[in-house]
């Protein structure tokens, strides 16, 4: 591992843990103590790590020691490779587009729905993206995270080195119009995925182009040891329409609540109450909410009153 790669690993750590705890980078930064900006600097890679920011970062975050050995991870790599990293050319940090230059992407519909079948849950995800910018889109950005021992961030660290989420077992697959969508990895640990699924496929590519609309798909599967009885949804983009959907076996006579947090205003009950409704052996819980604020977070969570709890799990995807 080299010094850079060391320290694209520490602001993947903070990252995740910072979508964990369901934090902003400004918020984050005003628990540290740091300048407003300075979190996204780190997780961006305009700043490398320091040992304060990463004591601060982990105790803020709870993080059981993940991110204070990133830092030693980073530090050991600088101490081997030292006279390596001296002597290499700096390059110039180019700011990351998430889609494309003049590109400004809107969310008209956001619909997931979480299938549960009493051993694996499988996610489907259906957007519907609108381009409202000056350039063709060719990527779109989404996030896999979960954390099977919330409030124990070691053992659920020790649990996913010992059984980290694998790709295979995700067996992510996505379309648009019809078209299988390619899709590459950005960040792959244990327990945090983020994958660009690309407008493309074997066979050609199809762009979103400035003023066009389109629906993508995609969906993967995680067992119930590594997911959990919690999903958020993180509003990321301008949203019009969001709507879940989680579908239980009655026979485990599920119950579900939910929360909403956002960057104004601290956890609180779900506004309106998920719909239940009874269907040829499943539970479904609906709900839906228009015109969403921008970086707020609503989640879901359950029990089975037909299944002893022997722990508490979550899972939580973006």
């Amino acid at each position: 591992m080299t010094a850079e790669q060391a320290a694209e690993a520490f602001a993947a750590e903070t990252a995740y843990w910072r979508e964990v705890r369901g934090l902003s980078k400004r918020a984050l930064a005003a628990a540290m103590g740091f300048d407003p900006s300075y979190v996204s600097h780190v997780e961006s890679g305009r700043h490398k790590p320091t040992e304060d920011f990463a004591r601060r970062a982990d105790e803020a975050l709870g993080a059981g020691k993940a991110i204070w050995k990133r830092w030693c991870d980073y530090e050991a790599v600088k101490g081997r490779n030292g006279r390596a990293v001296l002597a290499a050319p700096s390059r110039p940090m180019v700011p990351e587009q998430p889609y494309a230059a003049g590109s400004a992407l809107v969310v008209e519909h956001d619909a997931a729905r979480l299938d549960y079948d009493g051993r694996l849950y499988r996610l489907t995800m259906r957007r519907r993206l609108r381009n409202t910018g000056t350039e063709p889109v060719t990527r779109y950005l989404i996030r896999i995270s979960v954390d099977r021992y919330p409030g124990e961030p070691e053992r659920s660290n020790a649990h996913y080195r010992t059984h980290p989420l694998t790709w295979n077992e995700l067996a992510l697959s996505s379309t648009c119009r019809g078209e299988a969508m390619r899709w590459k990895a950005k960040h792959d640990r244990d327990a945090f995925k983020e994958v660009w699924l690309l407008f493309e496929n074997d066979q050609g590519r199809f762009p979103l182009y400035p003023g066009e609309s389109v629906w993508i798909e995609y969906t993967y599967a995680v067992g119930d040891e590594k997911w959990g009885r919690w999903f958020q949804r993180a509003v990321r983009l301008p949203t019009e329409h969001l709507e879940v959907q989680l579908a239980f076996p009655a026979a485990l006579d599920p119950v579900v609540w939910g929360t909403e947090t956002s960057m104004t205003a601290e956890e609180a009950p779900l506004r309106t109450a998920p719909v239940r409704r009874d269907e040829n052996g499943t539970r479904l819980f609906s709900w839906t909410t228009s015109t969403p604020d921008l970086h707020a977070r609503y989640r879901l969570a359950w029990r089975f009153r037909a299944r002893p709890e022997h722990d508490t799990i979550r899972g939580d995807v973006r």
